[in-house]
């Protein structure tokens, strides 16, 4: 990912705060010559050697899951609050851009084991239904329901290395930078609120 130096993300811990919290990515590879997506919940999890890694799960049916045998190196994309910025924001000329915060997380996958998956799926449906009024537990599920489960593969995914950018008008005096957190939070566009908060964490 082409990152210029003002915008790298070298901190660990807000790198790791940020999957976690965005943990919806596209996992990519190269299966029978072409590129191919899947758009999956991601999750960062420690295995049990206390190394970081990523885990997941796509359908047996899909074409993508193929390529991890000829080629285990992957791409996992993980894209946070992004926004239009106008140049109308600024005090003087200059061109408009868009502002916006992206992980990238190069490794290598493997397909695990039927009971390993399950342990995955537990563990991501404990963490979305937290907040829930009725939670579902996998554990109580029926057979019948489970059943399905045998229909994807569970993946773990090593990381060999992460880029991340946090292109928050890191370029801009205190003056502009401040106008342009005031002017994204008047858009009223969730997206662009979202970024307004980030940057206001960063003051100039």
């Amino acid at each position: 990912m082409y990152t210029p130096d003002l915008y790298k993300n070298e901190n660990p811990e807000e790198i790791r705060a940020f999957l976690k919290e965005n943990s919806f990515g596209i996992l990519i590879n190269q299966t029978n010559g072409k590129l191919c997506a899947t758009h999956i919940p991601i999750e960062l999890e420690i295995n049990e050697h206390g190394k970081e890694i990523l885990q997941g799960h796509i359908s047996k049916l899909n074409p993508q899951a193929d390529g991890f045998a000829e080629n285990d190196q992957v791409l996992a994309v993980f894209t946070g609050p992004h926004s239009y910025i106008s140049s109308s924001w600024y005090d003087h000329e200059n061109v408009p851009t868009w502002n916006y915060i992206a992980v990238h997380v190069y490794g290598r996958i493997k397909i695990v084991d039927e009971a390993a998956a399950i342990e995955q799926l537990k563990k991501l449906v404990d963490k979305y239904e937290v907040n829930s009024e009725n939670p579902v537990r996998v554990e109580d599920l029926s057979a019948k329901t489970m059943r399905e489960a045998r229909g994807i593969f569970g993946f773990e995914i090593e990381i060999d290395e992460i880029q991340a950018t946090k292109k928050l008008s890191q370029n801009r005096d205190a003056l502009n930078y401040k106008n342009i957190i005031s002017q994204l939070e008047k858009t009223e566009n969730a997206q662009s609120i979202a970024l307004a908060k980030e940057m206001a964490k960063c003051p100039k």
